[in-house]
């Protein structure tokens, strides 16, 4: 029988423009899904009327759009006019926008079909997807573990099933922690390297959108959607950049591939590497260097990481627009964010810039060797629902840094990401490793993910997959 959720989106969206396919049977099919699989916690809001009635007002025209037909829906951070959206929080339990944020609009305008929020963290502040709001968003392979965070939701869409892709964000790891917990590919772009979403919305620079998919060629795709929704306005628009998509179909050639296991929190913070991480890294390591590739030590000694990344997540929190009522409705960890972001005064604000300045400077030029360095993805398995709460805004935030100490530091260097599986444990759980690339990198790193895809083979989906 035809399953259209084992299309992959590259395939999804040749039938969809011959007319093989159309808008509304699609949606269809993966509104069905989402209804079946809610337990996941997979969606925040869904949409089926609105989605259904927009994908038959697009069948009863000419594909137009780079995202044609293709069922998508946002993150919950991102308002979308007459859909509550709540931010993942109790705070904003009942806020309907007026208007719709741009990347919002943007995916319309492209041909997307919206079916609704996929579930993020309270104001996607946080590695885990546990919103006191609703339902946590759940690892498919394991539903009893979390799915990571912030884009836990998107995540775990794209890996049972219920979306062909989706657009996440990351500010932090909040695209590729989740999708290394759950299996899936996760790209964080360069900052600059998208219209909308670009890393600069922020004086931290530090936030930008970017596609989790099932395959390099898929995101590729994505990623190419994404370029192209609006006028570019940074430096990393210059022509030659793309088709991502084709840089996941070509081979990439010998290149240098510097490798390493050591993460910038490693001097303040209790970091251990666990047995499946490590053979994940080790893995990947041999088939890049079987590949032809030169295979060093990359020789990273990152230093001072720690203060100036607690002084910059600090800020981006005190800028959340919450008022004192708010704060008694938001999580304990929000609101010791908001309150240490807000004591934060100019010099210390300034001071945590420019140190992020010089550590994005040292970072490239440490990596400048190389045209891509590859680490692990995660330090630690999926954690259990729940093993986050009880503790101490402090030590919450410890625990995150414990399972994912290799993600923040692109963020600050704004470099570009690439999260990928390659093993699986000994249940049969995907492990994922990371690539991090030059400014403005992406394709390489497709190239490169796509080649580890073919040496990796098939990975099986998870069991809700064939339900």
């Amino acid at each position: 029988m035809r399953r259209l959720h084992d299309l992959s989106l590259v395939a999804q969206r040749a039938e969809l423009l011959d007319g093989t396919l159309g808008p509304r049977e699609l949606a269809a099919h993966y509104l069905d899904r989402i209804a079946r699989f809610a337990d996941l916690g997979a969606f925040a809001e869904t949409t089926p009327d609105a989605a259904l009635l927009r994908a038959d007002a697009l069948g009863a025209d000419a594909p137009n759009g780079s995202l044609w037909g293709i069922p998508l829906a946002d993150k919950d951070l991102v308002a979308r006019a007459g859909v509550p959206t709540r931010y993942g929080s109790r705070s904003r339990a009942h806020l309907v926008p007026v208007a719709s944020d741009p990347l919002a609009a943007a995916l319309d305008g492209a041909g997307a079909v919206n079916l609704g929020k996929t579930s993020t963290s309270e104001f996607g502040l946080t590695g885990f997807t546990e919103p006191l709001i609703h339902a946590p968003a759940r690892d498919p392979w394991r539903p009893s573990a979390g799915a990571g965070g912030s884009s836990g939701g998107a995540a775990v869409a794209v890996a049972a099933g219920l979306l062909p892709a989706a657009v996440g964000s990351d500010g932090g790891g909040s695209i590729r922690i989740p999708s290394s917990t759950v299996g899936v590919l996760g790209l964080k772009p360069s900052r600059g390297r998208l219209p909308l979403g670009s890393g600069f919305d922020s004086p931290d620079g530090l936030s930008v959108t970017g596609p989790i998919a099932r395959s390099a060629e898929d995101a590729g795709l994505l990623l190419d959607a994404l370029v192209g929704l609006a006028p570019f306005r940074y430096a990393t628009a210059a022509p030659g950049a793309g088709p991502f998509v084709d840089a996941a179909r070509r081979e990439p050639g010998a290149l240098r591939v510097g490798v390493t296991t050591v993460s910038p929190w490693d001097d303040d913070e209790d970091i251990r590497l666990g047995t499946d991480a490590r053979h994940a890294f080790d893995t990947a390591t041999a088939w890049l260097a079987g590949s032809g590739h030169a295979v060093t030590d990359a020789g990273w000694h990152p230093v001072g990481y720690a203060s100036l990344f607690h002084v910059l997540w600090r800020a981006s929190a005190a800028r959340i627009p919450l008022s004192e009522a708010d704060m008694e409705l938001v999580e304990p960890l929000t609101a010791w964010l908001v309150r240490e972001g807000r004591r934060l005064g100019a010099l210390d604000l300034l001071d945590g810039l420019a140190a992020a300045r010089a550590f994005e400077r040292r970072t490239i030029d440490d990596f400048a060797a190389f045209d891509a360095v590859l680490m692990p993805a995660l330090a630690q398995e999926p954690q259990p629902v729940g093993a986050y709460a009880g503790h101490s805004p402090e030590r919450t935030f410890a625990m995150q840094v414990e399972y994912a100490p290799y993600s923040s530091f692109v963020n600050v260097a704004g470099l570009p990401a690439l999260t990928l599986p390659v093993t699986t444990d000994a249940s049969g759980h995907p492990v994922s490793v990371q690539l991090v690339g030059r400014p403005g990198g992406e394709a390489v790193l497709l190239s490169l993910a796509a080649q580890l895809e073919d040496r990796r083979g098939a990975l099986p989906h998870p069991p809700v997959w064939n339900a």
